[in-house]
């Protein structure tokens, strides 16, 4: 079972697009109302599994401030922005859609930056304080971006986004914790990284799986009334990724060395879209299943362009004067588009 989870995890380009078609279908023959009571448990097997690997520890180490300090200006003083404007070009009239694009660049970093960072030959540690800090910090400010930006299309209850953002990242996020801390006092430190830890980001894939099945599924009437609008998702998505690749990329190489500046791409681009699909599903109410359906087609787009930015990466920032030993040591069940 965890050779094929692990599998899975691997190519989530062929099995998320492969839930949304059996989500699409079942929303068209059966009712989809019940799949309502599934959303908070799979959001739980979605996010927890991955809090149980994340290293909140190294966020207090240091050397690479500059990193880190550009990272979260670009995170949280362009992306959302970026996003919300791409989304009001395409959707005027549709809040919802604007919400979902909203979403997708709120949120940033995910198993995915580690994993890729590590893969592209760049600073692994560098990536993971910027996965604490951005969850962390994207978590407390969605809310309030909404409200700002939003507010006056959506309803924003903002103690109410809050409080599910509790319930769905930071009761995980401690809940994960205290499992990582068990599992390493049980079983050691090298046991938990090499043979326990690997296992719980591809428990992680079956929320992620279930999720996208539930987003599409609820959402598959109104694809069949209107359908040119994956279509019309798609383009601003697409731009929102290449503009972000461009403007990172730009940045990093000009402001950075080489190990930083792949990291700082990967923090940058990398959205965590597990806590933009629970956000969107918990939190929103009528509007957030459309919003949600935004979110699932980004995990298809952000899964292959990091695969392609990988390749790229030597070509923008120069050979690598050695390899980087961490890229073994990351586990590629990590690289869920979170």
């Amino acid at each position: 079972m965890w050779k094929l989870l692990q599998r899975i995890s691997k190519n989530l380009v062929l099995a998320i697009p492969a839930a949304m078609l059996i989500g699409f279908v079942w929303g068209l023959l059966g009712t989809t109302a019940w799949m309502q009571s599934l959303i908070l448990p799979f959001t739980f097997l979605m996010v927890y599994p991955m809090m149980v690997t994340l290293k909140i520890k190294e966020v207090f180490s240091g050397g690479d401030g500059k990193a880190q300090f550009l990272t979260q200006c670009v995170n949280f003083g362009l992306i959302p922005f970026l996003a919300f404007g791409v989304a009001q070009l395409f959707f005027p009239d549709r809040p919802a859609l604007v919400l979902g694009l909203l979403l997708a660049g709120l949120v940033p970093t995910s198993g995915m930056t580690i994993s890729w960072t590590g893969f592209a030959g760049g600073k692994v540690a560098a990536a993971v304080k910027m996965t604490v800090i951005g969850l962390t910090l994207g978590s407390l400010a969605t809310p309030f971006y909404a409200q700002a930006l939003l507010g006056e299309a959506i309803t924003v209850n903002v103690s109410a986004v809050m409080g599910q953002i509790a319930l769905i990242v930071f009761l995980p996020m401690a809940a994960g914790y205290a499992t990582q801390r068990f599992l390493v006092g049980r079983y050691g430190q090298q046991a938990f990284a090499t043979s326990i830890g690997p296992r719980f980001p591809a428990l992680s894939t079956l929320g992620v799986l279930g999720i996208v099945l539930i987003a599409l599924a609820m959402k598959a009437q109104t694809i069949v009334q209107a359908p040119a609008l994956l279509v019309q998702i798609l383009i601003p998505l697409c731009l929102l990724y290449g503009a972000n690749y461009l403007i990172s990329t730009v940045l990093a190489r000009w402001l950075l060395p080489r190990g930083e500046a792949i990291a700082m791409v990967y923090g940058t681009v990398m959205r965590n879209l597990s806590i933009a699909l629970a956000v969107a599903m918990n939190a929103f109410g009528t509007s957030g299943s459309e919003a949600a359906l935004v979110v699932a087609l980004a995990y298809v787009i952000q899964v292959q362009s990091a695969a392609w930015y990988v390749k790229l990466t030597d070509r923008v920032f120069g050979q690598a004067l050695a390899a980087s030993p961490a890229a073994a040591a990351v586990v590629a069940g990590e690289a869920i588009g979170r």
